[in-house]
């Protein structure tokens, strides 16, 4: 099954697992809209779309900004008829993993990004696919969320919980609606979020954690699923475990 058709909504597009996403459901004939907080690089996964013949939209915004996120989506629906698919991609850890480090901009730049943002974009998709009696949501949560510890620190591990509980309420929420939510819970990726750790893995390190790719792989398949179906949850571990017994934290 294809995406040819479909209108999606990707936040954090301009790079790792929104990016994957994106370019992944556009080879499928998915028209997307790109969001991402550095235009500079929404800009660039917008033209190697463009470049393969794909349809696509780009928005350099920050989805923790009501206005922003409220203006963008008017912007949308005027050049797609409706919104199929919406993928929550976008956010980013903390600095300092432990509770007595992070700092109040850390607590309100991770809740933001990582919440916020997916809940914003939630309540202006919606109303499209009430309207349509059809949709897909799928957040990216993180092993964090279920299993939290100082490796993905205080404040990521909290909000990537409340992110797969959202999940849920929206399925809830809108369930018998035509509406459906789904949560992929990654564990480690290698993606750009991986190089604002305190201690940055090596390259050795990084081949045993899950690709942007993968992940991307995950979203669409669910995604691409009939409408009477739906994953809930879905997590994706790497298959190997490396030792993490010497990596420190702050």
């Amino acid at each position: 099954m294809s995406l040819k058709g479909k209108y999606c909504v990707i936040t954090g597009a301009g790079s790792g697992i929104g990016k994957a996403t994106a370019l992944m459901m556009a080879e499928m004939g998915a028209s997307v809209a790109l969001i991402g907080r550095t235009r500079s690089k929404v800009v660039e996964v917008k033209t190697m779309i463009q470049k393969k013949g794909g349809v696509a939209l780009e928005h350099g915004i920050d989805v923790s900004n009501h206005k922003d996120v409220s203006e963008t989506f008017s912007n949308i629906t005027k050049s797609f008829e409706r919104i199929d698919i919406l993928v929550n991609s976008a956010g980013h850890s903390s600095q300092n993993r432990s509770l007595l480090t992070t700092t109040p901009e850390e607590i309100n730049s991770v809740v933001g990004s990582n919440l916020k943002g997916s809940i914003y974009c939630s309540q202006e998709s919606i109303p499209s696919m009430l309207k349509s009696k059809s949709g897909t949501i799928i957040n990216v949560s993180s092993v964090a969320g279920i299993d939290p510890g100082l490796l993905g620190g205080m404040i990521y591990s909290a909000v990537k919980s409340a992110v797969i509980n959202f999940t849920g309420f929206l399925n809830e929420e809108f369930k018998n609606t035509g509406i459906r939510a789904s949560v992929v819970i990654p564990g480690e990726v290698d993606t750009p979020l991986i190089d604002k750790r305190p201690m940055v893995p090596d390259s050795e390190a990084r081949k045993l954690m899950v690709s942007a790719e993968d992940v991307a792989e995950a979203i669409t398949l669910i995604a691409k699923l009939p409408m009477k179906s739906n994953i809930p949850k879905m997590i994706i571990r790497p298959s190997f475990t490396r030792d993490m017994s010497e990596i420190k934290v702050v």
